[in-house]
């Protein structure tokens, strides 16, 4: 079940008339959420939701035995234990085969034959969110950041919560887990601007992400048969394809959370906008950037150690927040590519210059935001090109055929798709992205500049938009592979 079907149009209506059936029954509303995820779930592959119940059960009676038990070395045996567990879950599912290739390659090189069988292993979807997520309670339990949770249907509510079980946020227990042991009370305006969030949401998906996937994807698999031109414009259209098809799977969960009653942490934060790579890290995909921050790079030692080893802490985050992405060299080169151009603002101490909202105010972008807004986006696309090719030879192709002498040649346009139509979507949806930079997401304040009829306009003309222009075949969500 995805957010943009026909399915989830009935599943939701549902589970909001149910929940907010049973308002004054806190235990029963988190039973109805927690059966309802677990069938959210389940639609996908019945068989996967038992890892999703296994890896509650190891966190939840981790953090239980955290609690009880006081010797240092007995709670970091449970902490090992768990994250033990949690790792080699994910290992398996999602890196057997791929280290199981190195492994042959490597012993090819040096002129032996090894033989080991690979396994047909399907990925459970969203495995690398939930298993994050419920690690974290135990890492912050075993810290002392937050006390363990005696309620086993609040705990399995907050790990498997069905609006960002599949492709995130990546809650932390201290912010979400909370919610599930407060009173609920049905909020009009709340409820509104999550519906609000849901429609921008299902349009960056629908027409932005979906329209410009189908030009990006002919350009990808045929690279050699377009100009330089074209390739590059291929590049561009698969940025706003992954932003516009993550952030707006970001955007659908939490204004869905809200029809429930709770908040979840923004996860995007016009990305694009930004003026160098660190503040690009600060806007993209929120709450990975900051779980890597607070369980791997701090612990490393973070920015409190010498400059070779702080160089070192930044490489490590990066190329594993790439191979956290996908078993294949290219996630690790996508994740190395930003950490090479990291490290220059890391050792010049300029990688927290821009920390306010990009020309805060300003109808414009003045001209030094403007070219570092440029810079930055074009060394984002260009390391997107490893992200979205199936191999690194594959990427090589792609840019030996972009960087030839026809790059400033005018481009193909590419028959099968409505290029046209789709440059003046995504005119439209950076224009309105720009003055929406202020606020949680763009449309979030329509209510303030325009009136009730003008508002009703503007959603139906969004509505008409993905009714008209949504490819008429379904393209799932990138991050559902991770």
């Amino acid at each position: 079940m995805i957010f943009n079907s026909i399915d989830f149009a009935l599943f939701l209506p549902l589970v909001f008339s149910l929940y907010w059936l049973f308002n004054n029954n806190l235990r029963i509303q988190n039973i109805i959420l927690l059966v309802s995820s677990y069938y959210f779930y389940a639609s996908w592959d019945w068989r996967f939701l038992s890892l999703i119940i296994f890896s509650t059960l190891v966190d939840f009676y981790a953090g239980v035995c955290l609690s009880k038990y006081k010797s240092i070395s007995l709670r970091k045996f449970i902490l090992g234990l768990s994250i033990m567990l949690n790792l080699g879950l994910l290992g398996f599912f999602k890196y057997y085969n791929f280290f199981v290739e190195q492994f042959i390659n490597a012993f090819t090189l040096l002129g032996q034959d090894v033989s080991v069988n690979s396994l047909n292993i399907i990925l459970p979807v969203g495995i690398s969110f939930y298993t994050f997520q419920s690690m974290s309670y135990t890492i912050d339990v075993y810290r002392k950041n937050i006390v363990n949770s005696p309620d086993l249907i609040s705990f399995s509510s907050y790990v498997s919560f069905f609006p960002q079980l599949v492709a995130g946020p990546i809650e932390r227990a201290s912010q979400l887990l909370p919610q599930f042991s407060q009173k609920k009370y049905f909020n009009y305006t709340q409820s509104v601007n999550g519906m609000r969030q849901i429609l921008w949401g299902l349009f960056k998906k629908m027409v932005i992400a979906d329209n410009c996937a189908e030009i990006a994807n002919v350009l990808f698999e045929n690279p050699t048969q377009y100009s330089s031109t074209s390739l590059f414009l291929g590049a561009v259209f698969f940025a706003f394809q992954i932003y516009g098809d993550f952030s707006g799977y970001s955007d659908i969960a939490i204004g869905t959370a809200r029809l429930f009653g709770f908040n979840l942490m923004k996860n995007f934060s016009t990305p694009y906008f930004s003026r160098d790579i660190a503040e690009f890290w600060r806007r993209w995909h929120i709450s990975l950037s900051s779980w890597f921050r607070d369980y791997l790079y701090i612990p490393l030692g973070g920015s409190r150690v010498n400059l070779k080893k702080n160089i070192r802490n930044v490489f490590v985050v990066f190329l594993v927040s790439g191979l956290w992405h996908g078993a294949n060299w290219t996630f690790i080169v996508w994740g190395a590519v930003h950490a090479i151009f990291f490290l220059p603002l890391l050792i010049l101490k300029k990688n927290r210059t821009h920390l306010e909202i990009t020309d805060k105010g300003r109808l414009f972008p003045s001209l030094s935001s403007l070219i570092g807004m440029a810079t930055t986006f074009l060394i984002t696309t260009m390391a997107w090109v490893f992200f979205r090719s199936k191999s690194i030879g594959e990427a090589v192709i792609y840019f030996k055929q972009m960087f030839s002498y026809k790059l400033f040649s005018f481009p193909q346009i590419v028959e099968e798709t409505n290029v046209k139509i789709c440059l003046v979507f995504l005119f439209v949806f950076i224009s309105v992205e720009w003055l929406g930079r202020n606020h949680e997401f763009a449309i979030e304040k329509i209510d303030q500049y325009f009136g009730r009829a003008m508002r009703w306009a503007i959603y139906a003309f969004i509505i008409f938009l993905i009714g008209m222009y949504t490819p008429t075949q379904q393209i799932p969500f990138i991050y559902f592979q991770f």
